[in-house]
């Protein structure tokens, strides 16, 4: 259990954050990056939240804590006896989630664009912050070994995202579709 009776500590001071096993760390390097970018990610989701409700944002609020165990699982390396992880079931959940959105969509026959609505707006900035994410997991990944769920589960997330973000905009007038060279002379 998280219990902070202070926020400030001081002993980031020198560009070092402590880790889940104690060990500490450049503020700068790839796992922090990495759990720096699960943080923006979860805040870009929180944004969705406030633009959704129903299903979607009881979705959304899941997976908002789960990104909170994403980020406990990226600040444990290692092995550690009880260290929290991401795990499969987690993964097949965000798939099936997936699946049933995708169901009720039409086939795609142009890319969107990540417009519309402010909720399909905002579901498209999650999800592109969730890519960048990924991104640096996948650097702090090749250095050093990673949760293979880890990956995996911001891989499903930021498609999970994409498909959320046409389902919503399918309930709200329709996506926004990119039109190729649309404004060349």
């Amino acid at each position: 259990m998280v219990k902070l009776n202070r926020i400030y500590t001081r002993t980031g001071d020198q560009g070092q954050s402590g880790l889940v096993d104690g060990s500490r760390v450049s503020k700068a390097s790839a796992r922090m990056h990495a759990i720096g970018e699960v943080d923006e990610a979860n805040s870009a989701l929180g944004l969705a939240i406030a633009e959704v409700d129903g299903e979607a944002g009881a979705a959304l609020g899941r997976i908002q804590n789960e990104m909170f165990d994403l980020g406990a699982d990226l600040a444990t390396p290692g092995e550690m006896e009880g260290a929290l992880r991401i795990v499969a079931p987690q993964v097949k959940r965000l798939e099936a989630e997936i699946d049933a959105m995708n169901a009720k969509l039409a086939p795609l026959t142009s890319f969107i664009l990540p417009a519309g609505s402010r909720a399909v707006a905002a579901l498209h900035l999650a999800r592109a912050t969730v890519r960048r994410a990924e991104r640096w997991t996948v650097a702090l990944g090749e250095e050093e070994p990673l949760n293979p769920h880890a990956l995996a589960y911001l891989n499903r997330l930021s498609d999970h995202l994409f498909v959320m973000a046409r389902h919503v905009a399918a309930a709200s007038g329709g996506e926004v579709l990119w039109k190729p060279g649309a404004t060349r002379a």
